[in-house]
C-alpha cells in the first residue's frame, strides 16, 4: 500500500524528546514517509536521527523555515506537520487521512493536542476580533484554523495557497496558512480522535522575549498579508499607540510583550518587511476566491 502522507518533523536541539516522537511515528497504522528537518542542532540530536531521512540545515531557520525547506520534496497527496515534542497515538495519521478523504472541501485537518497531564491544549485555532490566533479546547467539526504542531494538509492546496511563510521563523505560520486556505475557498476541520501528547514549549520557552517577539511581529504580518485592509491598518495603529503610551502608563502588565524595547523591535521588523509584505498581499489577493471581508466576518471573534 503506497503512502498517502509525508510527515515533516522539524527539530532543533531535540535530543531529550525527539526519540519518543519518532518511535510513535514508526508505530502509526498508516504507511507514510517521514522527513526530519534538523535546524543545525548542536546537542547530539543528529546522532539520534541518523537512521532516518534527514535534511540538515546549515543554520536554524525556525519551524516555518524548516517546513518550507522541504516543501518541494513532498510528493504525497498529504503533508503532515508535527512538532518534535509531540507523541501521536498509533491511529493519529489514519484518523486525519480518513477525515480529509471523506471531506473534499477541507484542505487541512487539525488534531486533538493534549498536554502531558492529559488536559487539552488545542483542537483548532480561532481568530479573535483583534486578529490573534487562539487555541480552542472545545469545537465543532469546523474551525477557523489548525494548530501547526500536529496537522495534515492537502499538499497541492498548500502549494497553490503559497506554501509556508518561511520568514515568520516561528509562530503564526499556521494561522497565516489557514487564512490563505480559507481565502482560496477551502475549509479546516477538527478531528477529535486524532490525538497527540505534546510537551508544550520544549524548544521555544513560552513567555520568553523571543516568543513574544515572534508572536507580536507575526500576528501583524499575518494581518497585513491576509486580513481586510482596514483591519490590518487598525491593528498596526493600535500596536503603535500602545507602544507610544507605555512610558506614560502607571500600571504596565508584567509581560515581555509590554516592554518598550521589544515592541520597538517588533515595529522595526514589521516596517522593514513592509514592502515585501505589501507584494505578498497582492499575490495572495490574486489567488483568493473568497473575499477577505467575508472570511473576517465569518470567523473573527467566534
Amino acid at each position: 500500500m503506497s503512502a498517502l502522507s509525508t510527515v515533516v518533523v522539524v527539530t532543533w536541539r531535540g535530543r531529550d524528546h525527539i526519540t519518543a516522537c519518532l518511535d510513535a511515528l514508526e508505530a502509526q497504522k498508516s504507511p507514510h514517509r517521514t522527513i526530519i528537518v534538523d535546524n543545525a542542532s548542536d546537542d547530539g540530536t543528529a546522532a539520534l536521527i541518523s537512521g532516518h531521512e534527514v535534511v540538515r540545515l546549515p543554520r536554524n531557520r525556525g519551524y516555518a523555515g524548516g517546513l518550507d525547506a522541504v516543501q518541494g520534496m513532498v510528493d504525497t497527496k498529504y503533508v503532515a506537520w508535527l512538532n518534535d515534542d509531540a507523541v501521536p497515538d498509533p491511529s493519529w495519521l489514519t484518523e486525519l487521512e480518513s477525515a480529509l478523504e471523506a471531506d473534499p472541501g477541507a484542505a487541512a485537518a487539525t488534531s486533538s493536542i493534549l498536554l502531558t497531564d492529559g488536559s487539552t491544549q488545542s483542537v483548532g485555532v480561532a481568530l479573535t476580533s483583534d486578529g490573534h490566533g487562539k487555541d480552542v479546547v472545545l469545537a465543532g467539526r469546523e474551525v477557523f484554523g489548525f494548530c501547526g504542531g500536529a496537522a495534515l494538509l492537502r499538499t497541492e492546496e498548500l502549494r497553490r495557497a503559497g506554501g509556508v511563510p518561511a520568514s515568520f521563523f516561528c509562530y503564526y505560520e499556521d494561522t497565516d496558512t489557514a487564512f490563505r486556505l480559507r481565502l482560496a475557498g477551502h475549509r479546516v476541520i477538527s478531528v477529535g480522535p486524532a490525538r497527540v501528547r505534546h510537551k508544550h514549549g520544549a524548544s521555544t520557552r513560552p513567555g520568553s522575549k523571543p516568543f513574544h517577539l515572534w508572536n507580536e511581529r507575526n500576528r501583524l504580518l499575518m494581518l497585513l498579508r491576509c486580513a481586510p485592509g482596514l483591519i490590518a491598518i487598525r491593528e498596526l495603529a493600535r500596536f503603535l499607540a500602545i507602544t507610544a503610551l507605555l512610558p506614560f502608563r502607571e500600571n504596565v502588565p508584567n509581560a515581555a510583550n509590554f516592554t518598550l524595547g521589544l515592541r520597538l523591535r517588533v515595529l522595526a521588523e514589521v516596517l522593514i518587511r513592509l514592502p515585501a509584505t505589501a507584494f505578498q498581499r497582492l499575490v495572495i489577493g490574486t489567488r483568493k476566491k473568497v473575499g477577505r471581508s467575508a472570511v473576517w466576518k465569518d470567523w473573527a471573534g467566534r
